[in-house]
C-alpha cells in the first residue's frame, strides 16, 4: 500500500487528469462551521429545501457529521471545476426586454458532467491501491455533505461572506464534487480567509438575504426563490428579484476576487443559444413541448415549466417595459393559477409605473 502522502499526490494528479482545475484533501472531522447548521435549519433559513433536513436514525441532521453517516470515511477529496465564461456579468445587463439566467445554468447540467469525472478518479484510486476493503462514495450536491466546509479544509478556497467558496486565482465560479474515502490521506492546509473588511456582496443583495457576514437566509435568496421555491413568491420580495428568471449571480458579480477570474474553455459550460440574456417574451410564450426540448440536459429543468413562467412574469413586471402588458394579459388567463396570479401582479405594477 502506498504511503498517505503518495496516495494524496496520486489523487491530486488523477483529479487534474480528469478535468478538475482544483483538488484538495480534508480530514473527516466535526468542524466548527458544521455546528451552526442545526440552528440555521431550526430558524427556517432553508425555506422549503427539506432535503437539507435529512436525519439519521438518531434524529441527527446528516449534514452535521460525516462520522455518523459514513463512520468508515477518513478523508474527503474535494474537486472543483471552473465554469466562468468570457461573457458579461448580470450587473452589466441593462436591456429591459430581457431577463437573466445564472451563469452556472448557461450550459449543460454540471451534475451530469462532474459525476463521471469523479467516478474516473474513484476507479483510478481503487486500481492504484489494489485494496478490496477500500470504500468510496462520490457526490455532486446529492450527499449528506456541506461541500463548502470541506472545500475550505481541503485548501480549495475559503468561505466568502456570501457563503460561496472563493479561490484566490479562480474566484468563486466553481462547481464542487466530493469523494469520501476510507483512506487515511495527508490533508491539505485550510484556505485562509481573504475577504478582509469587504462587504460588497452583502450590500448588493436586492432581497436582503444576508443576515450578516457568512450568514444567508436562503428563503430570501433569489437563487432559492427562482429555482427551489414552488408556488407563490411573497409579494414583498418580488420587486427585489428584478429581471432574474433563474438563479442569481449578483453577490458574485460584485466580488473583487472575480474581477480577474480565470475563464474556462470547456464547451459544456459555454452558453447555449439564447440562454445568457434571454428575451422575456420568448420565455413567456414558450409552449411546454419547447421547454422540454430546449432545456433537455440543462439546469433550468429544475425550476419546472410553471416555475420558469412564474419567474418570467415577475421579471416582466419589474422591467418597467409597457410592451409586456399584452403578454401579461395572456398569462393572466393561464390555466396555471400560480402563473396567472404573478402575471396579474406584474401587469398591475407596469400599469402603475
Amino acid at each position: 500500500m502506498p504511503s498517505a502522502s503518495q496516495l494524496a499526490e496520486f489523487i491530486r494528479q488523477a483529479s487534474q487528469d480528469s478535468g478538475f482545475e482544483l483538488a484538495g484533501i480534508a480530514p473527516v472531522q466535526d468542524f466548527p462551521e458544521l455546528e451552526h447548521f442545526p440552528a440555521w435549519i431550526e430558524k427556517g433559513y432553508a425555506g422549503e429545501m427539506k432535503y437539507l433536513e435529512a436525519r439519521d436514525e438518531a434524529g441527527t441532521l446528516k449534514r452535521t457529521s460525516l462520522r455518523a453517516v459514513a463512520p468508515w470515511a477518513r478523508s474527503v477529496v474535494v474537486c472543483a471545476v471552473n465554469y466562468n465564461t468570457a461573457h458579461p456579468y448580470s450587473t452589466q445587463a441593462r436591456d429591459p426586454q430581457r431577463g437573466w439566467i445564472a451563469r452556472y445554468a448557461w450550459g449543460d447540467d454540471y451534475h451530469d458532467k462532474l459525476l463521471p469525472r469523479l467516478r474516473s478518479i474513484e476507479a483510478q484510486i481503487k486500481h492504484y491501491c489494489a485494496d478490496e476493503s477500500l470504500k468510496t462514495w462520490c457526490y455532486v450536491d446529492t450527499g449528506p455533505v456541506l461541500e463548502r466546509v470541506y472545500a475550505k479544509y481541503a485548501g480549495v478556497g475559503w468561505i466568502g461572506k456570501n457563503t460561496c467558496i472563493l479561490n484566490q486565482k479562480t474566484g468563486s465560479w466553481l462547481f464542487l464534487g466530493v469523494i469520501l474515502t476510507s483512506l487515511e490521506l495527508t490533508p491539505d492546509m485550510p484556505a485562509p480567509d481573504r475577504c478582509g473588511t469587504c462587504t460588497r456582496c452583502l450590500e448588493a443583495c436586492p432581497t436582503e438575504a444576508f443576515l450578516g457576514p457568512y450568514q444567508l437566509d436562503a428563503s430570501r435568496c433569489i437563487s432559492y426563490l427562482t429555482i427551489e421555491k414552488r408556488g407563490s413568491i411573497p409579494e414583498d420580495i418580488r420587486a427585489g428579484i428584478g429581471q432574474q428568471v433563474f438563479g442569481c449571480d449578483i453577490c458574485q458579480d460584485v466580488c473583487p476576487w472575480n474581477r480577474k477570474a480565470a475563464v474556462t474553455t470547456a464547451a459544456e459550460f459555454q452558453p447555449r443559444p439564447g440562454l445568457m440574456h434571454p428575451a422575456l417574451d420568448w420565455l413567456a410564450e414558450m409552449p411546454v413541448e419547447e421547454f422540454r426540448e430546449k432545456f433537455r440536459g440543462s439546469p433550468l429543468r429544475r425550476a419546472k415549466y410553471s416555475g420558469l413562467r412564474r419567474n418570467v412574469a415577475i421579471a416582466m413586471g419589474n422591467s418597467g417595459n409597457q410592451a409586456f402588458v399584452p403578454a401579461l394579459e395572456r398569462l393572466c388567463e393561464d390555466e396555471d393559477p400560480v402563473v396567472a396570479e404573478h402575471a396579474r401582479w406584474a401587469k398591475e405594477k407596469l400599469q402603475k409605473s
